[in-house]
């Protein structure tokens, strides 16, 4: 089954966070998650990763040596009726994870770390939307804290395994740009994240805004508002008149 995107990503459709970038190479991920891709040829560069795509995270289910499997983005609960909720569940809020019924469940028993070296949002200057990547300073991939599930069509027996990304209040350099961000976690937390041996409330207060001192925050390219379009040239700010930017 193939999933499609249930809506159209117009700039009043971007959601926190809607849109991310994953482009260094394997071996440089396995190296900083000390994990492996049984399948290297899944991996392509993402320079415009976005919902219902197949992208690499890593689970709390892993014994041993960690995997790098590859997940839809859009939660889909094993209890839904139909794949496409996943388009409503890109994102879960770190302050009502342990109430709400999609979440609470996958709080406990499935966490994982979304694979990202940068991600996108859309900030307001005067009547226009400028798109923006956060990336930390020092170039390096990164983990955002996520959930996961399995869910079984219940006609075909077909298996879709999906996930959503956690965000939290925004720091004080992402502030301007929007009131929300993907949870960030240090390589410690990362390890703490997805110990099966902590409890929820554990697991919850590693969920806060991430050091802001560590990260950039710069104009893309407006190629990046077509879901459909991923190249590097993304990466390229527009040509514009001096100052139409807000620089950070």
């Amino acid at each position: 089954m193939i999933i499609s995107a249930a809506f159209i990503f117009n700039n009043k459709d971007f959601k926190m966070c809607g849109r991310y970038s994953i482009f260094a190479n394997a071996r440089a991920i396995e190296k900083r998650f000390k994990a492996k891709f049984p399948n290297e040829g899944e991996l392509q560069p993402r320079y415009n990763a976005a919902p219902t795509q197949t992208l690499p995270i890593i689970t709390n289910n892993n014994e041993g040596e960690r995997t790098i499997e590859f997940f839809h983005w859009g939660l889909i609960p094993s209890w839904a009726d139909n794949p496409a909720i996943g388009s409503k569940m890109l994102n879960a809020r770190a302050e009502t994870l342990a109430e709400k019924p999609s979440f609470k469940n996958a709080l406990k028993k499935r966490r994982c770390l979304v694979l990202a070296d940068g991600f996108y949002e859309w900030q307001q200057i005067g009547k226009q939307k400028q798109p923006v990547r956060t990336s930390l300073k020092s170039g390096d991939v990164f983990a955002m804290a996520g959930l996961w599930e399995k869910w079984t069509d219940k006609e075909s027996g077909e298996i879709i395994h999906s996930f959503t990304i956690i965000t939290t209040e925004a720091n004080e350099l992402l502030k301007p740009v929007h009131d929300r961000m993907p949870v960030i976690l240090s390589p410690k937390n990362e390890d703490l994240w997805l110990s099966n041996e902590l409890g929820m409330d554990e697991h919850l207060r590693l969920l806060k805004p991430y050091n802001d001192s560590e990260l950039k925050v710069e104009p893309v390219s407006k190629l990046v508002n077509n879901a459909g379009f991923d190249e590097c040239s993304i990466l390229n700010p527009d040509s514009g008149e001096p100052g139409e930017l807000l620089l950070f």
